[in-house]
């Protein structure tokens, strides 16, 4: 397999520190919110990438992280508290706004059918990780104290800027709008690894550390919940491409300080769900949900379609309609799918092996999910029986998790249901019983030699898109 390496800036084939195991992190949510759908692009493509890596053969550790506390509303470690905005908003505890949109973003989650990582660790469960890596860098000179908050002294590293390249001017603090300059730093892109009770006096969950009664900074939980569950070699660290910097930078700097030897060779970022008025976000437009999704009548695997139409690393421009479109396909290779007939001889297994291995190589190239879905229609159109073509696209789906034999199973049963038999006429729709209805009527109609009832019945179908043929068993409806 070979992935694009933000740290290198190319693509690589990857490796691991040993044969045939990923260790591997995924930046998880801060969970004062519903998760939009731009958040969840990265969670669905980086599922798309573990359930490759399972696929391909190896033995995974994914482990996630929930930022319930820390995750201050600048990068500069300035403004107020996300988790704590949360609860004021809503007025609740902050463990109550934890628990509720933790719970509500694995429900998302599990409507999309992304995986659960092996490991999901609350940022509150480490607070005594925390404390141990910030000692260590205090000692080994890596951080300060000022202002009673611990800082991490970038100044002391040969190189900190690591995805890009910055213009420090750019990055200095107080040049972005509502960012205040933090005077207790020694060096502008210093950061925070834990604040006291100096620091915001309302912060809802203080613990005692050696430095007094305070809280971890965001960059620091990142770091203590992969030591603890991943080890001190990672494999792979995930994330959308906005924890590029300064998230993952500060990562990197404390991870690999703290430890004294490399860290993490590889990094994948996803790149960004625009709208088309830019980046989208939870301030600004119309908050998009799943939920939101599901009351304009949009299966939320509709979404995930959507999203492996197009490549991790380029940014995907969401409208309306652009979904419009990717349900439609989704519906149809559904369709395609549910006309298959299980019963079609035996799936041949070098048939299927050798699909497999061309699937392998397809998106094994940098994760590439729109080759993925052309495999799923070359699939279809193969030179084999039906048995055959269900075990390749039952084998493809399980990287691509789309829910196909299943909801093709289900499409068919429900055409099985919604056909109804009068005297030996048998009617196959789409499970619409007031079409099937109409089409029985029409039926009776001619059955009674009420030739104007029936077209008429004929007429008004047509007008609602459906289409009636009549067969020696009686008539079959599909919408057009």
């Amino acid at each position: 397999m070979y992935l694009y390496n933000s740290a290198t800036h190319k693509k690589e084939e990857f490796k691991t520190h040993t044969s045939g195991h990923v260790e591997m992190y995924t930046c998880g949510p801060t969970v004062y919110h519903f998760a939009h759908i731009g958040n969840l692009r990265s969670y669905i493509m980086e599922d798309v990438l573990e359930k490759f890596l399972r696929y391909e053969g190896y033995d995974v550790n994914r482990v996630m992280n929930i930022t319930d506390v820390g995750h201050l509303a600048s990068d500069a470690d300035t403004g107020e508290d996300k988790m704590l905005k949360g609860a004021k908003r809503e007025h609740k505890s902050v463990m109550e706004i934890a628990q509720f949109y933790t719970d509500a973003f694995f429900e998302d989650c599990k409507k999309l059918n992304i995986k659960r990582p092996d490991v999901v660790e609350p940022a509150t469960n480490c607070i005594d990780d925390y404390i141990k890596i910030v000692s260590s860098l205090i000692d080994k000179g890596y951080a300060y104290l000022a202002g009673g908050n611990v800082y991490f002294d970038t100044s002391k590293l040969p190189r900190y800027y690591i995805f890009n390249d910055h213009d420090e001017e750019d990055l200095a603090v107080g040049v972005r709008e509502g960012v205040e300059e933090d005077t207790n730093k020694r060096n502008k892109n210093d950061f925070v690894l834990w604040f006291t009770k100096s620091k915001f006096e309302d912060q809802a969950l203080k613990w005692d550390s050696p430095w007094g009664v305070g809280y971890p900074g965001w960059h620091i939980e990142c770091t203590g919940i992969s030591l603890k569950h991943n080890g001190e070699y990672l494999d792979l660290h995930c994330g959308g491409v906005d924890n590029a910097f300064p998230h993952h930078t500060n990562e990197i700097a404390q991870s690999e300080s703290y430890l004294g030897h490399p860290w993490c060779p590889q990094w994948f970022h996803v790149h960004h769900l625009n709208t088309t008025s830019g980046k989208m976000s939870k301030s600004k437009g119309e908050f998009l949900t799943v939920s939101l999704l599901e009351e304009k009548g949009y299966d939320p695997l509709s979404y995930r379609f959507f999203c492996l139409q197009s490549h991790y690393r380029k940014a995907l421009v969401f409208s309306w309609e652009n979904l419009t479109n990717a349900q439609g396909a989704y519906q149809k290779l559904i369709k395609k799918i549910a006309a298959l007939n299980p019963k079609d001889g035996e799936a041949d297994a070098a048939v299927v092996e050798e699909y497999k291995q061309k699937f392998l190589q397809q998106v094994g190239n940098d994760l590439n999910t729109s080759m993925g879905v052309t495999a799923l229609y070359d699939a279809l159109k193969a030179k084999t029986n039906d048995a055959t073509k269900l075990a390749i696209l039952g084998s493809f789906d399980e990287v691509l998790s789309l829910s196909l034999l299943e909801k093709a199973a289900a499409l068919r049963e429900k055409e099985s249901q919604s056909t109804s038999a009068a005297g030996g006429y048998t009617i196959t729709g789409e499970g619409d019983p007031a079409i099937d209805a109409l089409v029985l009527q029409r039926y009776e109609a001619k059955k009674a030699k009420n030739f104007a009832e029936a077209d008429r019945i004929r007429d008004e179908l047509k007008s609602q898109g459906i289409e009636i043929t009549d067969t020696k068993e009686g008539a079959s409806w599909r919408r057009v």
